[in-house]
């Protein structure tokens, strides 16, 4: 997993890329009770807003850590939006998405690299 510093992860599964928020994000939202996903197919640029979550304690967005399409969302998300507290680095992943060059992971930290940032 790569992690970036909007404390979001990243995991390449064969040619896409899934992308959710880490844990330590999702302790700092506080209990999530809605979320907002793109239209699959959709081309994001880097940095750009792509999902919208909601908690108890406020309303935060998820950005496009690299530009791509989404090629898939998680629509258990939609009706579920309490996993994200649940299960943030597993099965509450925000979307999938098609990778313009998958060199621009490298620019993101590793799992030690990111609990030093958050330290």
């Amino acid at each position: 997993m790569k992690f970036t510093e909007e404390h979001e992860w990243l995991r390449v599964e064969d040619d896409v890329v899934v992308v959710g928020i880490s844990e330590h994000a999702a302790e700092q939202l506080g209990d999530v009770v809605f979320v907002e996903l793109p239209e699959e197919g959709t081309e994001v640029t880097k940095d750009e807003e792509v999902v919208v979550i909601e908690s108890v304690k406020a309303a935060s967005d998820i950005l496009a850590p690299v530009d791509g399409e989404i090629v898939e969302v998680n629509e258990a998300l939609v009706n579920n939006p309490a996993l994200v507290n649940e299960d943030a680095q597993g099965d509450a992943w925000f979307f999938k998405m098609k990778v313009a060059d998958m060199a621009d992971l490298d620019e993101f930290m590793d799992e030690a690299a990111y609990k030093d940032f958050i330290a």
